[in-house]
């Protein structure tokens, strides 16, 4: 059976879309992943999840163990990641509530960890292409996924990573833009640096859930907007990792 890794983002830490879900604790050389592995069936593919801030959410991004819940997901053999996350907006056409598949990253976190490599052997050499960080069959999946259900989806972006836990200024937000950044959050980099450099697919779909601060005429919602946007497209999202999920399951046979 095909096992494929999820790595569910805030909104979806305990994966209720599983069936005959099972526990599984897991240890790396890097430590303990930020939350027990749950495995069950999704359309005849074997799923391990996990919950990239902890299954009660406590770990802030700058704390997560990138490193080693990418590694505890490859030690269960799985042959790609899903991951979801959520992202703020630096573009008017990008709106809160859609979802974004990303293609590329700007890393701008400074003291995570993203490297798996902490040391080389003698005369060992580890530089990680990094041109095209996302699988585009993954991607693929994801997007199809979303049109099928027939969800509003940006098909590609550049996303920033920022340390966080602060947001951007509103200097930092405009620079961005003129980079042509198109959303920001704090986790995608080291995690899709981490899932390359160990040799791992890994995709991800954002939901927008505010603008950035680059955006005057309109005020910064309070959390539990932002929560509210977060739960209100859960059952969204899930549908779209089942159909993504039946996809990879039909190109894999």
């Amino acid at each position: 059976m095909i096992k494929v890794g999820i790595i569910g983002g805030t909104g979806l830490e305990y994966p209720n879309y599983l069936g005959k879900v099972k526990k599984i604790t897991a240890e790396t050389p890097f430590g303990k992943p930020s939350s027990p592995l749950y495995t069950g069936t999704v359309n005849g593919v074997e799923v391990f999840h996990l919950a990239r801030h902890g299954d009660d959410h406590s770990i802030p991004s700058t704390r997560v163990n990138y490193r080693a819940n990418v590694y505890a997901l490859k030690e269960m053999g799985c042959s790609g990641i899903l991951a979801t996350s959520t992202c703020g907006s630096l573009q008017e056409e990008i709106c809160p509530g859609e979802f974004i598949v990303l293609d590329q990253f700007i890393d701008l976190t400074k003291s995570m960890h993203a490297s798996v490599f902490e040391k080389y052997k003698p005369g060992e050499v580890r530089y990680i292409p990094m041109a095209e960080p996302f699988s585009e069959d993954l991607r693929d999946f994801l997007v199809e996924g979303a049109i099928i259900s027939g969800f509003t989806l940006h098909t590609k972006g550049t996303v920033i990573s920022i340390e966080g836990p602060r947001f951007s200024t509103r200097a930092e937000s405009n620079l961005y833009r003129s980079w042509k950044a198109d959303v920001i959050n704090m986790t995608t980099a080291p995690e899709v640096i981490a899932a390359n450099e160990l040799s791992i697919p890994y995709a991800s779909i954002a939901i927008c859930t505010e603008y950035d601060s680059w955006r005057t005429d309109t005020v910064s919602p309070a959390p539990s907007e932002v929560m509210q946007i977060i739960t209100g497209n859960k059952d969204r999202l899930i549908e779209v990792l089942n159909q993504a999920l039946k996809k990879l399951k039909g190109e894999k046979e």
